[in-house]
């Protein structure tokens, strides 16, 4: 049986409509911002903390909107299964990488299919949002 990592994340768009994406410090793939949430935390709560910790931008809990929960392989933990629960942040954003994040990224989705996407995606994106995104109007 896989272990399983519990996470809160979220999409976050530039004035683009380019979704961003991190790396974090050590690891190969891209992601949403996010994490882990602390003891007490609810899942909202931990995606606003996390948003502003790794990116410094900061809204409240109370604007993201879920987008869904999804389990998906971790990105970077073998034999991990991520349980994810997704949020949006409303309006667009410009970020810098701050905390663990090396990196960021801000990844023009719309119009793409699978095989025009970039390999170190993390499968939650994948396989999960991005389909979702791409059903949705384009956020511009």
């Amino acid at each position: 049986m896989k272990d399983r990592i519990v996470v809160s994340a979220v999409c976050v768009f530039d004035d683009a409509g380019r979704l961003l994406t991190v790396r974090k410090r050590g690891t190969a793939m891209f992601m949403h911002p996010g994490g882990k949430p602390e003891p007490g935390e609810t899942a909202v709560q931990a995606a606003a903390r996390e948003l502003a910790e790794e990116v410094g931008i900061v809204v409240p809990p109370q604007e993201l909107e879920l987008m869904g929960v999804w389990v998906a392989d971790a990105a970077n933990e073998a034999a991990t299964d991520i349980e994810a629960t997704v949020f949006l942040a409303p309006g667009t954003w410009q970020a810098n990488p701050a905390a663990e994040i090396a990196e960021i990224r801000w990844l023009d989705y719309a119009g793409r299919d699978g095989a025009s996407l970039p390999a170190d995606l993390a499968p939650l994106l994948t396989d999960h949002i991005l389909p979702v995104l791409a059903a949705r109007p384009l956020r511009r």
